[in-house]
């Protein structure tokens, strides 16, 4: 996230760069998607031979799983260390963080469970060591890309390295710098992955309406539809009502408030792209700038609500189209994993996607080959992930400064009621000191969240 991180308001020509090659790569799944539903209803046998497409691609990002864990769960303590020494706000902003992105997972798999998505596609397992039965090259080609490394391992060492540099103070500063330098590299191939996504959806979303037909559009729709509704309801009742309850603020008001970062969300599929934006919005809403300063940058990598539910409701409906539901336990297990995993991994593009990768892997590998579907949706749902995950850090950042006594009830009145409009000069003046308060290591290169 570095292009959030430490620069001014000027560069506008660079982000736009990369607004432009975002919305290609948009515009080529979407056509992908088109293209591979098409092909499968028309010629399912084609459909269905164009599967190592969709599981080609699937190993590419089985293969980032382990070094994005890795990276982010040692950076990821090392910065909740670091909020945490800020005192009260950050202790506070943590324990709101992690206290609602388990309730947002909840929600995805209460929701999941309502409504069985996926349910009675019964696609094939997938199955790692199985070779192309008809095409040697195609076993040649699958073959080059490097197998998986295991997940529940690299977690457990990812925690152990995170708090032994935590423990070694300054002497594990150059290491924390290092691992840093290395998810760069991480996020970097992850990022040239997902510019193959299209080849991808396109093989996988052929595969599967080739095996079930019509059922699988329906499916994928109701699970699209089904993520819009909830993260809606999360937004409205939920977080409207924590707003309305602690700080007396209405949600549609702020979120009007905050109508043009919407909009560029929306374009951008992208929270990151707003951060400059939110924090001086919110600093003129009349909440401190130390609160500000801790709360907006450090939810941005730990409070993600819409990604949470996107995460629980992605695994049941894979789970369902397998035909292997998961059971209670398997459920909450999971949600354990994401809660842990998530964290640190927001705003490149297949992070979300890698997560969701690698809880499967660690419960059920042989749920990945359904990933393949939510390869072919993932595009379309991440404006709703983006956009809640949005709203959850501005609605943080106003309740935090509530509790903590830092924010001017009678100036959020003015605002709000349009008798004080917000100045744009405002986030020019105070862009730079994004960099300040955010010491936590972050993404090197925003995209959709």
């Amino acid at each position: 996230m570095a292009s959030q991180r430490g620069e001014s308001a000027a560069p506008a020509k660079t982000g736009r760069k990369g607004l432009d090659k975002s919305h290609y790569l948009y515009i080529a799944v979407i056509a992908a998607v088109i293209l591979g539903a098409v092909v499968g209803l028309l010629f399912p046998e084609v459909g269905k031979s164009l599967k190592p497409l969709g599981d080609g691609f699937i190993k590419l990002i089985k293969m980032m799983i382990a070094p994005i864990i890795f990276c982010t769960i040692v950076l990821g303590i090392g910065s909740i260390a670091k909020a945490a020494t800020v005192g009260k706000v950050g202790g506070l902003a943590l324990g709101y963080f992690v206290l609602m992105s388990t309730f947002a997972l909840a929600i995805g798999l209460v929701v999941g469970n309502l409504i069985h998505p996926g349910e009675g596609l019964k696609l094939a397992p997938y199955d790692p060591n199985k070779k192309a039965e008809t095409d040697s090259t195609v076993a040649f080609l699958l073959g080059i890309i490097p197998g998986d490394i295991p997940v529940l391992p690299t977690l457990f060492a990812a925690i152990l390295v995170g708090f032994a540099l935590q423990k070694m103070g300054a002497q594990g500063a150059p290491v924390l710098k290092a691992i840093g330098h290395g998810q760069a590299v991480v996020f970097r191939i992850l990022i040239m992955i997902m510019w193959l996504a299209p080849v991808g959806a396109f093989g996988a979303i052929a595969a599967v309406v080739g095996a079930t037909g019509f059922q699988a559009i329906v499916s994928m729709f109701t699970l699209m539809a089904a993520f819009y509704v909830t993260c809606a309801l999360f937004i409205v009742v939920i977080l409207g009502g924590l707003l309305q309850a602690v700080a007396g603020v209405n949600i549609f008001k702020l979120m009007k408030y905050l109508a043009r970062e919407y909009l560029l969300i929306f374009s951008t599929s992208s929270s990151e792209a707003a951060l400059p934006r939110l924090i001086a919005k919110l600093e003129h809403l009349g909440v401190s700038k130390p609160v500000v300063g801790v709360t907006v940058p450090t939810g941005y990598s730990f409070n993600l609500d819409g990604t949470a539910i996107y995460l629980t409701m992605a695994s049941l409906f894979v789970a369902n189209a397998m035909g292997t539901p998961l059971d209670l336990g398997a459920q909450v297990s999971l949600l354990i994993f994401m809660i842990i995993a998530s964290k640190g991994a927001a705003g490149v593009t297949g992070a979300g996607l890698a997560t969701l990768a690698a809880g499967l892997q660690a419960h059920k590998p042989e749920l990945l080959g359904g990933v393949g579907m939510i390869v072919g949706i993932d595009r379309f749902m991440s404006e709703a992930r983006a956009l809640t995950n949005f709203t959850g850090n501005a609605v943080a950042t106003v309740l935090i400064g509530t509790w903590v006594k830092e924010i001017d009830n009678q100036q959020v009145g003015r605002v709000l009621s349009g008798e004080e409009p917000f100045d744009e000069q405002t986030m020019i003046a105070g862009h730079h000191e994004v960099s300040e308060v955010r010491e936590a290591p972050a993404q090197p290169v925003p995209a959709h969240a």
